[in-house]
């Protein structure tokens, strides 16, 4: 299966341990084309259908449903975990999303 940076896929994120997002859930592929393509790990940005405004959380619309990139959790799973692809985020989520990642993780 080929994988691309900023995909929505469907992910079983269990079994977690605290406070770690769970269950099986829309995620958004975060590690680069390059990383995607040689690596059996990906970087994850798990998503959630309610949220509290946040700073490290992106709000997005998938399947006419409204809902959140949790920046705040990001993970790296085995491609095993991966149930199917749902879609794709658009220009505008995407540009948000990188504004969020380096403002929380670069500056």
């Amino acid at each position: 299966m080929e994988l691309k940076q900023y995909q929505i896929v469907l992910i079983n994120l269990d079994p977690t341990v605290g406070s770690e997002i769970k269950k099986t859930r829309p995620c958004v592929i975060l590690s680069p084309d390059e990383m995607n393509k040689f690596l059996q790990t990906i970087v994850i940005a798990p998503m959630t259908s309610s949220s509290k405004t946040y700073p490290t959380r992106v709000e997005v619309k998938h399947n006419k449903t409204r809902g959140w990139i949790v920046l705040d959790q990001i993970r790296t799973v085995d491609r095993q975990r991966i149930a199917k692809v749902l879609g794709h985020l658009n220009d505008k989520e995407i540009q948000v999303t990188k504004s969020v990642l380096k403002e929380t993780y670069v500056d």
